[in-house]
């Protein structure tokens, strides 16, 4: 699995059939094609991706996943976006795992708050064997709740996936961050290449992907264009796509970067909808600095899914009363 051409003069349209059941045949994205929805009237742009997202979703209908750190800071990567690095002093202290029953107790309060989906996220730059048994206990146990498990690890080796998926996972989320061509000005410690290969792994296990990126991270218009068209053009397109407005963090390298327009942030999420027609779009980090009218905005772009709750793994998110009382002022309901 090779990075996209984000050409735009050399990518030809390509129509190939998902190898997933149930996704319609679509057109390869080119990163011209993508940028060209981003720069649509926002009017125009609103109205087309409500059509396609009305034509595979319930508008109505927003799925809520609940995130939970199971093992917080002392990664060894240099994400410029990340407090927990230990290349920065940013506050976020290199902690032990989780316990399974302080876990356990986690996802049944995400359930009962109306979470179907429950994600585990760790501090590495990917598991050893050691740090994966213990996880593949958490992941049996959050599964017997009846809720969807999903785990964000870092890379993965050869086999884990396959671990991963018999231990019941359902989503595995890794993400692209941003186009091939803006990432080595946000990380170093890993190649494109690293993430490819390991969304590669996760495919070959049968287990679903969630994968997105981050807005606000000093890129233009082509850099999120190529980032769209790099998860479209994904085979098959990850079944969940979060979209993180970049939450600054004193002490990360990014920390006082200009912060992304809302509106802006809106079009990337239309983009997301319309060249990705079947996926959960989910508004990820950053809420915390969006108005309920920018949040509002994003929901009728296409976003139905959410992290809910008040903690991502290190930053705020909105408290699930304000998110339940959002929802109710718009007239939408859990998935």
């Amino acid at each position: 699995m090779a990075p996209l051409d984000t050409n735009p003069t050399s990518a030809q349209q390509v129509t190939f059939v998902r190898k997933t059941a149930g996704h319609p045949t679509r057109t390869r994205w080119t990163v011209a094609q993508v940028r060209e929805l981003l720069e649509l009237p926002l009017p125009e742009l609103l109205f087309r991706a409500q059509t396609v997202h009305r034509e595979h979703h319930d508008p109505t209908k927003v799925q809520l996943s609940t995130l939970l750190s199971i093992k917080t800071g002392g990664c060894p990567e240099d994400c410029s976006y990340c407090p927990q690095s230990r290349r920065f002093d940013t506050g976020v202290a290199d902690e032990p795992m989780l316990q399974l029953d302080a876990v356990l107790e986690a996802a049944k309060a995400a359930k009962a708050a109306g979470a179907s989906r429950f994600c585990m996220g760790a501090a590495w730059r990917g598991p050893k064997q050691k740090d994966l048994d213990p996880v593949l206990d958490m992941v049996k146990a959050v599964k017997s709740l009846g809720l969807e498990t999903c785990a964000t690890l870092g890379l993965l080796r050869d086999g884990q996936a396959e671990q991963l998926a018999d231990a019941g996972l359902d989503y595995y989320n890794h993400n692209l961050d941003t186009s091939p061509e803006h990432y080595g000005d946000i990380i170093k410690t890993r190649e494109y290449q690293d993430r490819l290969d390991t969304l590669e792994r996760v495919r070959d296990a049968g287990l679903h992907v969630c994968c997105g990126g981050i807005v606000g991270m000093g890129e233009d218009v082509i850099d999120r264009a190529g980032l769209i068209a790099q998860l479209a053009n994904l085979d098959p397109y990850p079944e969940s796509v979060p979209i993180n407005a970049l939450v600054q963090v004193e002490g990360t390298p990014l920390h006082g970067a200009d912060k992304v327009d809302v509106i802006d942030f809106v079009r990337v999420i239309a983009a997301a909808r319309i060249t990705m027609p079947t996926t959960f779009v989910r508004l990820s980090a950053g809420r915390t600095q969006m108005s309920d009218e920018g949040q509002a905005m994003c929901f009728v772009a296409g976003a139905n899914s959410i992290f809910y709750g008040d903690k991502l793994l290190t930053t705020g998110n909105p408290e699930a009363d304000r998110d339940r009382a959002l929802m109710a002022r718009l007239g939408l309901e859990p998935l």
